[in-house]
């Protein structure tokens, strides 16, 4: 009997440690996994349709679920000094409603004024709801959030981490969402953090690209707000202020919608938007993002278009970004690019932050989406997307002006790095799927 009781102390023991290896391995596999598309194929005739081409409307829609409408009024804001002063003024101007969705957060001045602006408006009668990452937005728990709650704001934050919320932990909203009035929206990759400040040509001061917009994609970004506010709070939030009848610009003649991507196991709507954007292109590329890590498959698709005469030119991050090892995982990645056709740069002044692209001079997005693995297959993104010549030539000459600013990335200069820096890019590049 003794030995029976052994032994099945023995198996007991053996099931439980096989059970803890098994789920150990589903988070690994999980935490790792990648997108996977790797080309994309024509059905029937001709080539996949061009970002000028009406099918390419109607397939990017069907793709990404995001609906393309008429009647939107677009500004792109550079920087701090060409978002804040206009942000402020904005919120200070909010009537009805004040609905604002961030990702990073730090204390300081940029914080501070916006509390002052969401407390004011408060008090004079506007609903003020503000709903903050609860990994990159930490920094503010405590008196800043107090202060604003005290003052009758309503705060929540998403995705808290503790150890029944493990599941969530890696998947993090990175989307910048707010909506003033339900009129009028921004979007873009700036926070609540004072280096977003200045001019991006200041070492400390940020390169930044947002956009400011009003009409039928305002609604997109606020139902984008919506969802993240449901799932912290649980109440999904409707009705005629939350989602007035947008004013329609007629003279605007170009499409817009607010693209909002979300995790999933399989192919995501983010990692088919930028395989459509690349085999769409048919004269030029440009893509400007501050953490580009693209996988095997990406790097083969902007290969594959400058193969066929596309004008393909990526610019990244210099010396000066935040986060040293997605550079050292970008430069693995270059030798790949250059010698395929691929045109890299790297902005030189200070950090660069932006995630823009524009093909074409005519298909455009501005917003949260980085060109990794983390954005494409773990990360809620929102990105304005834009097709408008106008637009797209503005977005054409801000990428041109800032290649001013640029180093491009030579052969002699990959083939001149050291010993350290081959072994420091090849290492990052083993973590590139978590980056």
């Amino acid at each position: 009997m003794h030995q029976i009781w052994r032994y099945g102390k023995k198996t007991a023991l053996a099931l439980l440690v096989l059970v803890v290896l098994v789920f150990a391995l589903i988070g690994v596999l999980d935490v790792t996994r990648g997108t996977p598309v790797h080309s994309v194929l024509t059905v029937g005739r001709g080539a996949s349709p061009a970002v000028r081409e009406s099918l390419f409307v109607r397939t990017m829609q069907v793709y990404t679920g995001t609906a393309l409408e008429r009647g939107n009024r677009v500004d792109v804001l550079l920087n701090g000094d060409g978002t804040y002063p206009r942000f402020w003024r904005d919120l200070r101007g909010a009537r009805e409603s004040i609905t604002a969705q961030f990702y990073y957060s730090l204390r300081g001045a940029v914080a501070d004024t916006f509390a002052n602006i969401l407390i004011e408006r408060h008090r004079a009668g506007v609903d003020v709801l503000l709903l903050l990452d609860a990994f990159g937005s930490q920094p503010l728990k405590g008196a800043w959030v107090d202060r604003l709650r005290g003052a009758g704001v309503t705060v929540a934050f998403l995705r808290p981490l503790h150890w029944y919320t493990l599941h969530k932990a890696d998947h993090r909203s990175h989307v910048r969402a707010i909506v003033i009035d339900g009129r009028i929206g921004y979007t873009g990759g700036f926070g609540l953090a004072d280096y977003w400040q200045g001019d991006g040509l200041h070492e400390g001061q940020w390169r930044e690209t947002n956009v400011r917009f009003e009409g039928p994609a305002v609604a997109q970004l606020q139902a984008t707000f919506a969802s993240g506010w449901a799932e912290a709070t649980g109440r999904l939030l409707v009705g005629e202020e939350f989602f007035p009848r947008a004013a329609v610009d007629s003279s605007a003649s170009g499409l817009a919608g607010l693209m909002h991507t979300v995790p999933t196991v399989g192919s995501t709507s983010a990692e088919r938007f930028l395989a459509l954007t690349i085999a769409g292109a048919r004269r030029t590329l440009y893509i400007t993002n501050s953490y580009f890590v693209p996988d095997d498959d990406f790097r083969h698709l902007l290969v594959a278009a400058a193969r066929r005469g596309v004008d393909v030119r990526i610019l990244g991050p210099g010396p000066r970004t935040d986060v040293k090892t997605t550079l050292y995982a970008a430069r693995e990645s270059y030798d790949e690019l250059l010698t395929g056709g691929v045109r890299v740069y790297e902005y030189q002044p200070t950090n660069l932050h932006a995630k823009t692209i524009v093909a074409d001079a005519m298909w455009s997005s501005i917003g949260s989406m980085n060109f990794d693995n983390r954005s494409l297959a773990f990360n809620d993104e929102a990105a304005l997307v834009v097709l408008d010549s106008v637009l797209g030539a503005r977005m054409d000459s801000i990428f041109l002006a800032d290649l001013t600013h640029a180093r491009e990335v030579t052969r002699g200069a990959l083939e001149a790095r050291s010993p350290v820096d081959r072994l420091l890019q090849w290492g990052a590049s083993l973590l590139s799927r978590v980056l």
